[in-house]
């Protein structure tokens, strides 16, 4: 759909995040909302202001797109907005640098910022899905913990617990839902632009830097294939360790998951009308139960593959994942709403 308008699109009409989110951000998103005084965490410090500073500074120095100002992008975001059936209006703004491509920030009325430098590497239809991809992190509610994890990495280890839990654990946690909340958005990406092929052209050119024309779209999609199909070991375990600290997935991993999803048939049956609603209940605390299982076996099976092999920092970073999950277990089911 490059370079063709969206608006003539169907929405999906009350659509919730939980009908396209990807299993690890269902599991990591209901271990985060396990934690009882984590929200309330986040909402305070989010009332001392953090969020209105947010929203003067890019005011302030950033580019705020409208329909006298960058006129396309603002109707892509409109029309993206009315394809996932938003239920608000949000700011855009463009500016340079932004950490990664683009950033959702605020949890009362979140913005998008997008790097003016990415925009003109992208055609229209990676633009869009770009914006599908923020609006995804929205609609999902992902931007409050977008938020604690930004004031975590921000105040460093200086603060060495919060809430009971080591600093170091909460991050672990805060950044393993991340790189898991990535993963949904890609495909709310992929259902705005109604070609998972465009999100993957975006993510090409958010891996190399160069303008999504000059590159070929075919070679990069046999490229994820090689890192997905890398079958040593301790490769596995070196990779496991080295995504741990970061905050989005490997480029070509999310290549990967994306079209998985779509052989799957999944992306094809939300196509076709046949998703969930917003109005529909949640098992919040079956989903809690699946969390911890899945924290555990995330780890664990980074150790298997080393078998005696396990270095001293993976066998640290092992132990604050048993810390986590133990920390959960205790303080059981919690509550929770649909997105």
């Amino acid at each position: 759909m490059t370079g063709t308008s969206l608006e003539n699109v169907e929405p999906y009409l009350n659509i919730s995040p939980k009908a396209y989110e990807h299993p690890a951000d269902r599991a990591a998103t209901a271990a985060l909302k396990a934690v009882p005084m984590l929200d309330t965490l986040v909402r305070r410090l989010i009332e001392w202001r953090y969020e209105r500073a947010l929203r003067q500074f890019y005011l302030g120095t950033s580019l705020k797109v409208s329909e006298q100002q960058c006129t396309d992008l603002w109707v892509s975001h409109t029309a993206a907005c009315r394809i996932l059936d938003m239920p608000d209006k949000y700011d855009l703004y463009v500016s340079t640098p932004v950490s990664g491509i683009a950033v959702t920030i605020g949890s009362k009325r979140p913005i998008i910022v997008v790097d003016s430098m990415v925009l003109q590497r992208l055609g229209p239809g990676e633009q869009r899905a770009l914006l599908g991809h923020e609006l995804g992190h929205i609609l999902s509610d992902h931007v409050l913990y977008i938020t604690a994890l930004n004031i975590l990495i921000a105040a460093g280890s200086s603060v060495p617990t919060l809430m009971g839990l080591p600093f170091r654990a909460l991050q672990t946690v805060l950044l393993e839902w991340y790189r898991a909340a990535e993963l949904s958005s890609d495909r709310a990406a992929a259902l705005v632009v109604r070609d998972p092929q465009i999100v993957c052209r975006m993510l090409m050119v958010a891996a190399s830097g160069l303008p999504a024309e000059k590159l070929n779209l075919d070679a990069f999609m046999a490229q994820a294939m090689e890192y997905e199909n890398w079958d040593d070991p301790s490769d596995r375990v070196r990779r496991f360790f080295s995504e741990i600290n970061i905050t989005h997935p490997y480029a070509v991993r999310r290549v990967s998951e994306i079209m998985r999803w779509v052989q799957n048939g999944e992306y094809d049956r939300i196509i076709r009308g046949e998703y969930r609603t917003r109005d529909e209940e949640t098992d919040v605390r079956g989903e809690a139960g699946d969390a911890m299982e899945f924290y555990g076996e995330r780890f664990r099976g980074a150790f298997r593959d080393l078998g005696e092999n396990v270095t001293n920092f993976g066998s640290q970073v092992g132990g604050v994942a048993d810390q986590v999950s133990e920390w959960l277990r205790n303080r059981g089911g919690g509550s929770g709403t649909d997105g």
